[in-house]
């Protein structure tokens, strides 16, 4: 079988549309997947920049949130058969764990992780699919490989704020929209959005934020200050990206108990700077992985809170891409053009 592929030869380079790249047979524990629709994040766009540092696995396939039709299925695989429609997604979750797909490209070996979705047809190891609720469209599917369970994921999984909390989210992407949303579910009594871009934060007015603020107007730890009366947030959600949003996100919570929880991986080589007096004084950070979920059993859940419309999905969603023009998306997404581009396979 040939599949049409991006493929990153190159750091900083575009992604080079190959035609003909063979699918190798399945191994025990993989998956072959029809890819319908691949979603754009900011984790994808800073590795084809160059900005995770040094890639040994080059030239190699991209793409970690998907969905799709399940076509074959290889031995030992229990989880799904073929027809299933499926999610794919990084964060690993039941099932057995293959590591990743060596395709050819002529004599040209392509490497793979675990999953990959620029393509019109992947090879995933079996933990990185989870069948697909009824109800969910296959494009909304695609937030829930990376950006739902991430930001939804640190509120309801970690955070948890009790009922008339207050809470400031940095950085209205995917990750940082979706925490706003899941802090809806709490009953927050200040929800305050941080960005730079306008739109951003009028959508997240309109997704229930109570404040917004740009932080390219004033200073967003002096302004969350004052309109929290001086005190800070008890919670901080940092999906920004960078290392100067991960430290305004920390200085942002209150004393004695304000927990910052950040998201973003900065570029590489970016380091944090904190005053150990803040963290003496009590306010508390940490990093998270995925917001600490479990695929099988948070994606049954968000898809219920979506099909009840408690999750705005469809309104994430920003501009449609054919595979061709996937250097497009990324270079819209790193000019902040967009919040979420989705790449169109096999819909």
């Amino acid at each position: 079988m040939l599949t049409r592929a991006a493929v990153l030869y190159e750091l900083t380079r575009p992604l080079v549309v190959e035609t003909d790249i063979t699918v190798p047979p399945l191994l025990p524990g993989q998956v072959l997947v029809k890819v319908a629709f691949s979603g754009v994040c900011r984790s994808q766009l800073m590795e084809a920049r160059g900005k995770r540092g040094k890639d040994p696995f080059l030239p190699h396939m991209l793409g970690h949130e998907g969905s799709g039709t399940v076509v074959e299925v290889g031995e030992k695989v229990g989880k799904v058969k073929p027809g299933d429609r499926v999610i794919l997604g990084w964060i690993k979750g039941e099932g057995i764990d293959v590591p990743g797909t060596r395709y050819r490209h002529g004599n040209e070996t392509i490497n793979a992780g675990g999953v990959t979705t620029f393509s019109d047809y992947a090879i995933v190891s079996e933990n990185r699919c989870v069948r697909l609720p009824d109800g969910v469209p296959l494009d909304i599917a695609v937030l829930f490989g990376c950006a739902i369970p991430t930001g939804a994921g640190i509120v309801m999984n970690r955070i948890r704020p009790e009922k008339g909390s207050t809470i400031a989210i940095f950085g209205l992407g995917g990750v940082g929209l979706s925490a706003l949303m899941a802090s809806q579910l709490f009953g927050c009594s200040s929800v305050i959005a941080v960005d730079v871009e306008e739109e951003k934060l009028k959508l997240a007015l309109e997704f229930g934020a109570t404040h917004s603020v740009n932080s390219t107007r004033c200073d967003p730890v002096q302004e969350v200050l004052k309109i929290t009366g001086g005190k800070g947030v008890d919670y901080s959600v940092e999906a920004a990206g960078l290392a100067k949003t991960i430290e305004e996100s920390f200085l942002s919570v209150r004393k004695f108990g304000g927990l910052c929880v950040f998201a973003s991986h900065p570029q590489a080589g970016a380091k944090i700077e904190l005053d150990p007096y803040d963290l003496i004084c009590g306010r508390k950070i940490e990093g998270s992985w995925g917001g600490s979920s479990c695929p099988d059993r948070d994606i049954p859940l968000l898809a219920g809170l979506y099909l009840e419309g408690k999750l705005p999905l469809e309104r994430m969603l920003s501009v449609r891409y054919p595979l061709e023009k996937i250097n497009q998306a990324l270079d819209d997404l790193e000019n902040r053009k967009i919040v979420r581009a989705l790449i169109e396979m096999n819909a």
